[in-house]
């Protein structure tokens, strides 16, 4: 029995997800978490063998908790299941030790199959996101400034954008002008454009 954690902040796709693993006879769900901090606690006080941890979380991120489950619990491999699969995010998980990173817009039996084959020792990468990641090149956005350009893109003001992003506005602004800066735009629409246009965000 391959035993899972499972770690998304939306309750309805965590209780999801729940179900139609518990639902394959060789896999069983020993564990829930809404946030990366919640996750990494309960990978210590149930010692799974597989973690499936959503990218965006509130707190830790997957990767950062990825990065600290694989730390503190020994035999833990983790996959990363995301809305928000952009080439810096996936550098990011394999540089981090993730084993197996896909969209969440895969079916219950793709996902099963990817714990299997991670907890087997195997690594996994959906081949559309990889094939964009090689297509899209180097980014030169930190991960963070590549969400707070991907919240300016809806329209998006300072203020929400910190909110939503739980940052600080001055915060918000330096990752803007940033992002702005590296990629040689005039605005943070521009940014937006060239970000798009390179798979960025």
């Amino acid at each position: 029995m391959i035993r899972i954690l499972l770690a998304d902040d939306e309750t309805l796709i965590r209780d999801a997800l729940a179900g139609l693993l518990g639902l394959e006879d060789d896999l069983e769900v020993v564990a829930t978490a809404a946030s990366g901090t919640e996750a990494v606690d309960a990978g210590r006080r149930h010692r799974p063998d597989v973690a499936v941890l959503d990218l965006q979380m509130p707190g830790l991120d997957g990767i950062a908790a990825a990065q600290r489950l694989s730390a503190e619990v020994p035999g833990c491999r983790t996959v990363i299941v995301t809305s928000h699969g952009r080439p810096g995010h996936l550098k990011r998980a394999l540089t981090a030790g993730v084993a197996g990173f896909l969209p969440k817009t895969v079916s219950a039996r793709v996902l099963a199959d990817v714990v299997r084959q991670v907890h087997a020792g195997g690594r996994y990468v959906d081949p559309e996101l990889a094939a964009e990641a090689i297509s899209a090149g180097e980014s030169p956005l930190t991960p963070r400034e590549a969400d707070v350009l991907e919240l300016a893109a809806g329209g998006a003001g300072v203020e929400e954008i910190a909110q939503r992003a739980h940052l600080s506005p001055g915060t918000v602004r330096n990752y803007l002008s940033a992002a702005v800066t590296k990629l040689g735009a005039a605005n943070r629409h521009e940014a937006v454009h060239v970000a798009r246009r390179h798979g960025w965000i």
